[in-house]
């Protein structure tokens, strides 16, 4: 099944956001449906709404208007730093998770070494937070993201304070774990490059205020590679759109 035809797995109406008594909608009257098994990356300048969309779609915040349904679906959220207390070790963090999502005490030795598996960083149980590279903090949060058991993944620029090769490698441990666990993914970037590469379709926003400016269906065969010629094209499409939506701006502000 294409997920063009799959159900819903988010669906988003008339949503609009508005900090305190601000005059400025941080979002104003979005709409989107993403089905279930897609990866839709979001795209655009700071300021466009993008990461404020995930926290209402985790119910993080409450909209000033519209819905969100997700059909009962369990959400997951990772951020680009990856929150891992550092009092505790990797075991002690995922267990947390396990802990919260009311698994039995009983099988959280298993679970935290199949999840550590998952994500390819098998015997890390009894190291701390510091002991890590960034790459291998990143893999533990994703880990501790999954042990809710979550079918919908939010991703905040999770890999942005990585190294190219470390994200590189990245980019392929999550393509990998959504197809194997049917995720619905909804992922934040800056990067025009990393939204080609991941998206199944790419979601372009624009502020002033926050909303939904074009979208793109990416409709490359999978796996993917950053230097592959064909998101270069993709990119520099999405690119000259970003471009486009500064210049608009400017001219309004002159």
């Amino acid at each position: 099944m294409s997920t063009s035809t799959a159900p819903a797995a988010v669906r988003i109406e008339h949503l609009s956001m508005r900090y305190g008594r601000s005059p400025v909608l941080a979002l104003s009257d979005v709409d989107m449906v993403v089905h279930e098994g897609e990866f839709v990356c979001f795209l655009g300048r700071s300021g466009c709404g993008k990461s404020t969309l995930l926290s209402l779609v985790a119910g993080l915040e409450e909209p000033t208007a519209g819905t969100i349904d997700h059909g009962g679906r369990r959400v997951g959220m990772m951020f680009q730093d990856s929150g891992l207390f550092p009092w505790l070790t990797v075991q002690g963090n995922i267990e947390l998770a396990l802990r919260l999502s009311g698994v039995p005490r009983s099988t959280w030795s298993a679970r935290v070494a199949e999840l550590l598996d998952v994500v390819r960083l098998p015997g890390v149980q009894k190291k701390r937070p510091h002991e890590l590279s960034g790459g291998m903090r990143q893999r533990v949060a994703l880990a501790r993201t999954l042990a809710q058991d979550c079918q919908v993944l939010l991703m905040d620029e999770p890999f942005a304070a990585l190294d190219a090769i470390t994200r590189d490698a990245m980019h392929d441990e999550i393509e990998r774990i959504a197809a194997e666990r049917a995720l619905t993914v909804l992922f934040v970037t800056h990067n025009v490059r990393e939204a080609v590469r991941l998206g199944d379709r790419v979601i372009l926003m624009q502020p002033g205020p926050g909303r939904v400016a074009s979208e793109l269906d990416v409709e490359l065969a999978r796996p993917r590679r950053m230097d592959d010629a064909e998101i270069a094209v993709r990119a520099a499409y999405l690119h000259d759109l970003l471009d486009e939506q500064a210049g608009s701006k400017e001219e309004k502000a002159a």
